[in-house]
């Protein structure tokens, strides 16, 4: 059952700042006996400032710098970055690093709604991404992925019992409540943890809010697989740790039935017309 750390942080524009604060807070994560250390979407960069300039492939130097920081504490990190896409815009790439990793998942689902438009400067990911850490298998999603309870399933599918998302979540009206109970819906529609470490609100500590661009609300959490709410912070700069493992995940499923039961995903039910 490893322990993990969510890291409730702010972005800045600065990618060496931003790293200096994972370290940071890579090393008290570890000292309090976390072994999987999360940071948000666009941990290297905030939101609401020109991407393709500062985004560097997995084995650049900002990467390679939070993969010694957790080799050094032994951990295995995962934080929002950005890498080249090849077409002029970049990609939303997930980085996983430590115990052994070091790979990235590029976010699918893009930010097209309430008047933000990411794709534009930002290119769709296509492919899951899976792995097994301290005896558990984790999936990883991003912020608008939380919208789409079919990706959940997938990972559940794949084999995971656990699945992070760090976000950077749009302010605005109600957007909280639905935060909220996306992560949770995702959590029972899938049987899985769902560990969602989003970007502290920048207005809980006197940051400039960026009306255009989603730069995070707090209120991170740890939902179980019967979409339970077993802890979560609020909207200022904070880490919450949390013990996990697969077999409350397994228990959850089992009694929900939410895999074994499921029809309309390569099940027997077909489509007319």
């Amino acid at each position: 059952m490893p322990r993990i750390a969510l890291c409730q942080l702010n972005s800045g524009d600065d990618a060496e700042a931003n790293l200096d604060s994972v370290r940071t807070e890579v090393a008290r994560a570890a000292a309090r006996g976390a072994r999987v250390v999360v940071f948000p979407e666009a941990t290297m960069v905030r939101f609401g400032r020109p991407l393709a300039p500062i985004a560097e492939p997995l084995d650049g130097p900002w990467a390679s710098a939070v993969a010694e920081t957790a080799r050094e504490h032994d951990v295995l990190v995962v934080a929002g970055m950005f890498t080249p896409s090849g077409d002029g815009r970049v990609r939303n790439t997930l980085l996983v690093t430590g115990l052994g990793k070091h790979l990235g998942y590029d976010k699918i689902h893009l930010y097209d709604a309430f008047g933000f438009a990411e794709s534009e400067t930002v290119a769709a990911g296509s492919h899951l991404v899976t792995f097994e850490a301290e005896g558990t298998v984790f999936g990883v999603a991003t912020c608008y992925d939380l919208r789409f309870p079919e990706l959940f399933r997938c990972l559940a599918d794949d084999g995971a019992d656990v699945v992070l998302v760090p976000a950077s979540w749009g302010a605005g009206a109600g957007k909280r409540e639905q935060w909220e109970l996306l992560v949770r819906a995702r959590a029972l529609d899938s049987g899985c943890w769902v560990l969602a470490c989003d970007q502290a609100d920048p207005a809980a500590t006197g940051l400039e809010v960026n009306p255009k661009s989603p730069t995070g609300i707090g209120h991170s959490m740890v939902a179980d697989g019967f979409g339970r709410v077993t802890a979560a912070l609020g909207p200022a700069p904070e880490t919450l740790l949390a013990d996990v493992g697969a077999a409350e995940a397994i228990h959850a499923r089992g009694v929900t039935g939410v895999l074994a039961n499921q029809r309309l995903s390569g099940g027997p039910v077909g489509r007319l017309g």
